[in-house]
């Protein structure tokens, strides 16, 4: 795909998705001075979509995080510091993937709400918008780049430095605890879109795990070289052991003792077999 499409990929998109959140607060400080919902007309909204208004599949993107200035001003640069050092490490082209990824399973995540609460309550939702947003996108950014990067430190409130593992770790745990009293309080309707947004970074995860180890045909592969690497298993006759290896000079074998190692002399004139402490001290044959 990068071959094929790699020239139309958009650089500095991080640059973009956050001047979009700058006119969404603009739109949001409209609002209270000119009591025009103006961010109401932009949510995705599947019902209104699935009734001309497909604007939404577009300018959902632009509707900020509700936050304090300062937060805000926290947030711009922290995502675009990650982001730019994730499209320098990806590609642009593979940033772009990831990102508009994330933004299409977002409405796919919507638009399948949409249907199951259609089918199971036989009416159509309205209000599914609003409680779908950039946050998790957002947040998936971040996720991706502690997984690049796990063991970068960042001052947390400025202060108490910690690895970028742990925090995505604690991320993830927030996450599921919420998803989970969603399901538990019946209002999966919240769960589905936000599972939908991250799946982007779980694709990434495992695509960046090596999971060739659980492939059968691998896992064949590596008994076989154990078998074949194993050293021979000890021969029996008649109930007697077999030794394979024997000192020539003490007759001791691997049997008789176990904890002795046994070595073929270079230098003697045929087969001799020695154990470790005759291998060096023994008179060579000629």
């Amino acid at each position: 795909m990068e071959k094929k499409f790699g020239k139309h990929a958009i650089s500095n998109l991080i640059v973009y998705l956050l001047a979009g959140y700058v006119l969404g607060y603009l739109l949001q400080f409209g609002e209270r001075y000119t009591g025009v919902p103006y961010l109401s007309y932009l949510t995705l909204e599947p019902f209104h979509i699935l009734h001309g208004q497909i604007w939404r599949l577009v300018t959902w993107v632009i509707i900020p995080p509700q936050t304090s200035f300062f937060w805000a001003l926290i947030m711009f640069f922290l995502y675009y510091q990650l982001g730019s050092s994730l499209e320098n490490t990806w590609g642009t082209f593979r940033f772009n993937v990831y990102i508009f990824g994330g933004l299409l399973f977002t409405i796919i995540g919507a638009f399948i709400t949409y249907g199951l609460y259609f089918l199971i309550n036989k009416t159509a939702p309205i209000g599914i918008g609003s409680f779908i947003s950039t946050y998790y996108i957002n947040l998936s950014i971040f996720l991706a780049f502690s997984t690049c990067f796990p063991d970068m430190q960042v001052l947390l409130y400025f202060i108490i430095p910690i690895k970028m593992k742990w925090m995505s770790i604690f991320y993830l745990v927030i996450i599921g605890f919420e998803i989970i009293q969603h399901f538990i309080s019946g209002q999966w309707y919240i769960a589905v879109p936000i599972m939908a947004s991250l799946l982007n970074f779980l694709i990434f995860f495992l695509m960046t795990r090596n999971l060739n180890r659980y492939n059968p045909k691998e896992i064949h592969r590596r008994n076989e070289f154990r078998r074949q690497a194993a050293p021979p298993r000890t021969q029996y006759r008649d109930g007697t052991p077999i030794a394979r290896h024997k000192c020539a000079v003490c007759g001791r074998t691997e049997i008789s003792n176990p904890e002795l190692e046994f070595r073929f002399c270079s230098k003697c004139n045929g087969n001799y077999e020695y154990c470790s402490e005759h291998l060096f001290t023994h008179t060579h044959v000629h």
